[in-house]
């Protein structure tokens, strides 16, 4: 793998069936695929396929949307996907009734025959025919992957309606040529769609590192997590102007997109969208302080995009509206990013790889993906098996052996007693013994023998190795290490002569973080030691 390709967290993905189930239960897609049966035998469209006015309106009431003012536009938008995603297919009438009749009875196949009986004659006036597509059939009867594959493909064209402005104001700005203005409309295609893949991406990369993975996100915060830079302590006012634009975005294209199952969504309050349209930046935020200010805060006033201010309750917060991915929006999202050459790995694609690829990778996982993959691994193994491949790639004097031997003992707790003879096989090991008596005496065995003490020292060392390769100096580590040293008297007496590759970065760490000016010194001291032994 290239060393610069970027990396995503793992994320846990629902099964395929699941996914299909709920693909299947997004409305936009579910209403696609019932105008779809709702075509056969056939339909007369126009030129392009749209539906006349009237067949519009009965659109609208095959799917119960008669009453609703919106109704002939939702069905507009879902006949649309049916054609962008083959589940309707259009062809073009020739003005001859039979020849149009014959391509009716066809295009739909015996799925249409069997559902009509009988075709109608198409009217020489048709402009073009729809009938039920091949992708119907694989709706019905295909696998759970094409299913998906389909809605994939429809996403895709909600997607790309989501970046493009309304079409009144492209209307607007028609040229006389009859060419769009482009710049007068300040809208860039590229540019909003990478816009709105890159707030995807981010709120992928939010819901990746959540444990319970299904937070929604404060629409500000996600705004700001792709506008404010990042080492910007408190945003500027142009800036807080930049994220409330893109939040009102943002709320046209999540809305859009909510029907689809990419995201549940709950929108920006319609008070505040009229009083940050009236007013502006003057305008009464949520908070009393101004739209921006509310924004401000809402996006995450600690300087932490992707978290609210503490002191906004939850209330002030689903104002300016909240988005969460749904499974299908996490599988959604991950295919596009994989697609775009990210490395977006899902938990459980180590289960058939090796210990060592496992404890290579786990490292750079959240704790709680690290858990899990680690338990997908472990299921598909024997426990005793399982420790004694664990163990076995845990060896090494190379500089990640350490943090290899932290993860491998993590993996280790989760195993039951059934894994026992494999620890009590590396107790003389002098790289495993140590870390093989604490899981013993972590799982109450009987007689596991006292550790030497080359090897209580060794194992110190190893250890503290780990923690600085895991999360550098930090305030665990500095707690540690005086832990450790208040509880043996002369430990640097006898740390610096511990044979292990890193004693002499060990000490030198333990110079820096012990609190303590002489035991810190005694430190630095015997880390010189440490080297000038080597």
């Amino acid at each position: 793998m290239p060393a610069d390709r970027p990396t995503m967290p793992p994320v846990r993905l629902h099964t395929d069936a699941e996914l299909a189930r709920d693909a299947l239960a997004a409305p936009l897609f579910a209403d696609a695929v019932r105008l779809a049966r709702w075509t056969a035998p056939h339909r007369e469209v126009g030129a392009d396929g749209e539906l006349p006015d009237d067949a519009l309106r009965e659109a609208a009431a095959h799917l119960d949307l008669a009453d609703s003012e919106d109704g002939p536009g939702y069905a507009e938008e879902a006949w649309q996907l049916a054609l962008d995603t083959g589940l309707v297919e259009f062809t073009e009438a020739h003005g001859d009734g039979a020849d149009a009749e014959g391509a009716a009875g066809t295009a739909g196949g015996p799925e249409a025959a069997a559902e009509s009986g009988t075709a109608d004659v198409v009217s020489e006036a048709a402009a073009g025919i729809a009938t039920p597509g091949e992708e119907l059939r694989a709706v019905t009867g295909g696998s759970p992957q094409d299913v998906l594959d389909i809605w994939l493909a429809g996403l895709e064209t909600v997607l790309a309606d989501a970046a493009t402005p309304d079409l009144s104001e492209i209307a607007d700005r028609i040229s006389a040529g009859g060419e769009v203005d482009l710049d007068g409309l300040e809208w860039n295609p590229e540019e909003e769609a990478d816009f709105l893949d890159g707030v995807l991406g981010n709120l992928y990369l939010l819901t990746a590192l959540d444990p319970d993975a299904g937070r929604a996100v404060p629409l500000p915060a996600l705004a700001a997590s792709v506008i404010v830079p990042e080492d910007m302590d408190e945003p500027t006012d142009d800036v807080l102007e930049e994220v409330s634009e893109a939040m009102m975005r943002l709320d046209d294209q999540f809305r859009m997109l909510a029907p689809t199952g990419l995201v549940e969504y709950q929108p920006v309050d319609e008070a505040l969208i009229e009083e940050v349209d009236g007013d502006g930046a003057d305008g009464a935020g949520a908070d009393g302080g101004g739209a921006d200010g509310g924004v401000a805060d809402a996006a995450g006033g600690n300087g932490e995009p992707g978290l609210p201010a503490a002191d906004l309750d939850e209330e002030d917060v689903s104002r300016y509206g909240l988005v969460r991915l749904t499974p299908l929006g996490v599988y959604a999202v991950r295919a596009r990013l994989l697609d775009a050459g990210v490395d977006a790995p899902a938990v459980g694609d180590l289960s058939d790889k090796g210990a060592d690829a496992l404890l290579d990778a786990l490292p750079g996982h959240p704790r709680h993906a690290a858990r899990a993959e680690a338990e997908a691994w472990l299921a598909r193994r024997a426990p005793e098996a399982a420790a004694r491949e664990l163990l076995a790639a845990a060896h090494g004097d190379d500089e990640h052996a350490p943090l290899r031997r932290l993860i491998c003992q993590q993996t280790l707790t989760l195993l039951g007693p059934e894994a026992e003879p494999a620890l009590r096989e590396v107790l003389d090991d002098r790289q495993l013994g140590g870390l093989a008596r604490v899981w013993l005496a972590e799982h109450g065995a009987a007689e596991v023998p006292e550790p030497p003490e080359d090897m209580v020292f060794w194992l110190t060392i190893d250890t503290i190795a780990a923690q600085l390769a895991a999360d550098g100096d930090s305030a665990e580590l500095r707690d540690l290490v005086a832990g450790l040293v208040g509880r043996s008297e002369g430990f640097f007496d006898t740390a610096w002569r511990v044979d292990h590759p890193a004693t002499a970065e060990v000490l030198e760490a333990m110079g820096r973080l012990h609190p303590d000016k002489k035991t810190a010194k005694e430190a630095r001291k015997a880390a010189f030691k440490a080297r000038s032994r080597a």
